[in-house]
């Protein structure tokens, strides 16, 4: 008896897909984007991108920021310091 063998050809998850590092905003996208979030009035991911793109942190990292990481009290710190 012969055995042929069927083998399907497997399609990888990132084919077509752009994967890896990806290129720096430009001054005139965040600009846009910080714009955007100012109509929104949506002032927490203002804030948190704001952050992001002065002290250049990973959004995981800006996912674990606390309120007591930027607050004194009741009042919001003017500066934000945040170690890695």
């Amino acid at each position: 008896m012969e055995q042929t063998s069927t083998c399907k050809s497997h399609t990888s998850w990132n084919k077509g897909k752009l994967v890896g590092q990806k290129a720096p905003f430009k001054v005139n996208e965040i600009w846009a984007i910080r714009t955007r979030l100012q109509l929104q009035h949506r002032v927490r991911e203002l804030a948190l991108f704001n952050l992001g793109i002065d002290s250049k942190l990973r959004g995981c990292d800006l996912l674990k920021l606390h309120v007591n990481d930027i607050c004194h009290g009741d009042r919001v710190a003017p500066r934000a310091m945040v170690m890695q």
